[in-house]
């Protein structure tokens, strides 16, 4: 707003002392301060009110007036409750300095004047804003990206003072303000994803606000139309696990309906940038179909090879040819809802297509989670088929690690970073299993890395928890064989051997299991066992003691004490 329209608003009660000439300047905030220096907590642009307590004789003015003038401040308001009048030396000071200083009526509180000037300036940055993002929406619609998410959370620094983040559902950091502040944590980042995916699970509209600390967030999704069709229609599941959100550092829950609008139309604008990565994503994706198909359909190495070598050049641009490639599956899987009337006027029970859903989301898993921004994922290829999606990622090389281990990807690490949101995501009926091939070196290799991915997906379906993955690793051990264990015999196994240790345990409290698991991680040493547990020898003994006599085994015998091994891996 200019400094003229406040002169001319008669409620303010403010008197011109001097600076005629400098009324069009813009007023962008205001700060009542009786510091003696107040320029650290000055940005430029304010109008600042005082009053005069900072004053104590004549030659204080000038050095006053310098040190706003420096900080860019647009005027001076002065109060006349304190001294009855603006001291002449005020005034003088003001006028050398071209500063413009205005006089406040005792009867005026400085909050009247503060409350006008928020609301006009707030009122005219957000309507400067709209304008903005429409005209930027229309850019991006109707022509290459201007910038991306970026633009627009600098917008929304500068114009609304509103610090504003992209994050992924997986909570990478896909856009953040440039401007100077503390960057988001990513365990934060993690801690706002899993908050919107689980409020967004309960159908609740946004923005989600959530406290963390002392700071609130309001969380708005972003949803593209282009995934998502008819929104009113369609399923969440289909989206919460793909869709991205804007984190803004404020609390929406008492803005006004002309501000929830602006940044719901940022939302939007944001979308635009989503869509395009996904139809960036295009070609990837039909090159991993094609190489899934020939791979499935048995076709000779010949023909796949010269697949891949079409696609290796688009994945890993200026290499030319990858050495090493790996084979990821996931699957997410969700528990049959309903029933609901079909067309017919029946029922049936709502089955939501995992595959889609499961593709979005390896593509995210598979990006590195060090890495920022839309763009990172260009390297890597997922097609998906039925309920599986199957990633084809490409190694410039691959070499052993110090522990002996393969370098490229691993089961173990993959999901390490985004269990906790994904959890979220999928609590209640809802399941995200993985698997992870070894790397191989040819078009020969890839049949098999498939199949070894899919096994370990399997071994990663046995194990509880929403979100579950297995490498190769694991597939030349005992765990290989636990998936296929039919659930009866199973529950049987473990009942037979676990059970009376369990109901030992409830009524005595005798910690018979961890004990048993403790004292077979050990190996059966007993002097191992006894210092991890903080027992003495003799209690361990006990209490080894009780678990044959409760189960008629004998945990010296190599058969007794491998089927208590498996049986707590079943259980």
């Amino acid at each position: 707003m200019r400094l003229r329209a406040l002169l001319d608003t008669d409620a303010l009660g403010l008197r011109l002392l001097g600076g005629e000439d400098e009324l069009d300047r813009t007023v962008r905030g205001v700060m009542t301060t009786d510091l003696r220096d107040p320029s650290r907590y000055l940005s430029g642009g304010e109008l600042v009110l005082t009053g005069l307590a900072w004053r104590r004789d004549a030659t204080d003015s000038e050095p006053f007036v310098r040190i706003l003038v420096g900080a860019g401040v647009t005027a001076l308001a002065a109060g006349e409750a304190e001294l009855g009048a603006v001291p002449e030396d005020l005034v003088v000071a003001c006028a050398r300095h071209r500063l413009p200083l205005l006089a406040v009526n005792e009867s005026v509180a400085f909050a009247t004047i503060t409350e006008h000037v928020v609301r006009q300036v707030s009122g005219e940055r957000a309507g400067d804003l709209a304008a903005v993002v429409d005209r930027h929406r229309r850019m991006m619609t109707s022509g290459p990206a201007g910038g991306g998410p970026d633009v627009v959370l600098d917008l929304l620094g500068s114009d609304l003072d509103l610090r504003a983040w992209v994050l992924s559902p997986t909570g990478r950091l896909i856009a953040g303000p440039k401007v100077a502040g503390p960057a988001l944590p990513a365990e934060l980042c993690a801690r706002l994803a899993g908050e919107h995916l689980a409020a967004a699970r309960t159908g609740r509209r946004g923005p989600y606000r959530v406290g963390v600390g002392t700071t609130t967030y309001s969380l708005f999704p972003i949803s593209g139309a282009g995934r998502s069709g008819n929104a009113a229609a369609s399923d969440v599941r289909e989206t919460v696990l793909s869709d991205w959100l804007l984190a803004v550092e404020a609390d929406a829950g008492d803005w006004p309906a002309e501000r929830l609008d602006l940044l719901h139309g940022v939302t939007q604008l944001i979308a635009v940038e989503r869509d395009r990565r996904d139809a960036a994503r295009t070609v990837r994706r039909r090159l991993a179909q094609e190489v899934l198909e020939l791979v499935q359909a048995g076709s000779a190495p010949a023909e796949i090879a010269a697949r891949l070598r079409v696609a290796a050049p688009v994945l890993l641009p200026g290499l030319g040819a990858a050495p090493h490639w790996q084979v990821v599956v996931a699957r997410v899987e969700w528990e049959e809802q309903g029933p609901e009337a079909d067309n017919t006027g029946g029922r049936r029970a709502v089955r939501i297509d995992g595959g889609p859903v499961a593709q979005a989301l390896l593509e995210e898993i598979l990006v590195d989670p060090l890495a920022t921004g839309p763009e990172h994922s260009d390297r890597i290829a997922v097609a998906h088929t039925g309920d599986e999606a199957i990633a084809l990622v490409p190694l410039p090389a691959v070499s052993t690690e110090h522990d002996g281990s393969e370098s490229g990807l691993h089961a173990d690490t993959l999901l390490a970073a985004v269990r906790d949101p994904l959890s979220a995501g999928l609590d209640g009926d809802g399941r995200l299993t993985l698997g992870v091939s070894a790397a191989v070196h040819s078009a020969e290799g890839l049949r098999g890395a498939l199949e070894e991915a899919r096994h370990a997906r399997r071994v990663a379906a046995a194990r509880p928890g929403r979100v579950c993955a297995a490498g190769h690793q694991e597939l030349a051990s005992h765990v290989l064989l636990l998936p296929f264990v039919p659930d009866d015999v199973r529950r049987a196994f473990t009942a037979r051997l676990l059970d009376p240790l369990r109901d030992y345990d409830r009524r005595h409290r005798a910690e018979l299991i961890p004990t048993l698991e403790a004292f077979l991680e050990c190996d059966g040493s007993w002097t191992r066992c006894a210092a991890r547990l903080h027992l003495h020898v003799n209690t361990l003994r006990y209490r080894v003691g009780r678990i044959e006599q409760l189960t008629s085994r004998d945990l010296s015998r190599l058969e007794d004490k491998l089927d208590f091994f498996l049986a707590l891996r079943m259980s």
